[in-house]
């Protein structure tokens, strides 16, 4: 932690995930929740090679600023943290699409390193899945597919929360899927989409 974290202005309201600058712990911090789900300073600090004390301030600060939440846990000391699940319903729309555009920027980051670095990973993990359609779909049918694939994922999303319940093998992967009209080009005509 430097000087200007602790005397940096702090007035913004609790949760709206305004105010905070960039720093390269809470980014790293970030990413290390995107990849692994729920962290606790320690061993945020394990991973990261900083201190504890340091990984602990910034998991309360992105706490505080809305970003991350703490996970639910057993009691005792260790506080495991989580990025934030859902948004109070008068900040939704603002903290949706802020969490939306740090969630797609942590998306980009994680498989750019992928395609750097996926020679160094075993064998067995040096390929991935990925696919693209485009399908003319109303809006409802649109949140009907989106609807589809959560629920094709949910018998694994406990995972997360409960390593126990891993398989053998088991790491973490990143499922990216982005539903998105396909808008117009300007030249095309800005009356239709």
């Amino acid at each position: 932690m430097t000087e200007d974290d602790v005397n940096a202005p702090d007035d913004q309201a609790t949760g709206t995930g305004e105010g905070l600058r960039e720093h390269e712990v809470r980014t790293a911090l970030l990413d290390l929740l995107a990849e692994v789900g729920t962290v606790t300073a320690t061993e945020a600090a394990s991973r990261l090679g900083y201190s504890s004390g340091l990984c602990s301030f910034h998991l309360r600060q992105l706490g505080r600023h809305g970003y991350i939440e703490e996970a639910p846990h057993r009691g005792g000391r260790a506080r495991p943290w989580r990025l934030r699940r859902h948004a109070p319903a008068a900040d939704r729309p603002v903290a949706e699409e802020r969490f939306g555009d740090l969630a797609r920027g942590l998306e980009d980051e994680s498989w750019q390193r992928w395609l750097v670095q996926r020679g160094e990973a075993p064998s067995e993990w040096r390929h991935d899945e990925a696919f693209s359609a485009v399908a003319y779909l109303t809006p409802e049918e649109m949140s009907r597919v989106a609807d589809v694939i959560r629920r094709a994922l949910a018998p694994y999303q406990d995972r997360e929360e409960r390593p126990l319940a891993r398989p053998e093998g088991a790491r973490p992967v990143a499922l990216i899927t982005r539903l998105f009209p396909l808008l117009p080009h300007a030249a095309d005509g800005a009356d239709r989409v």
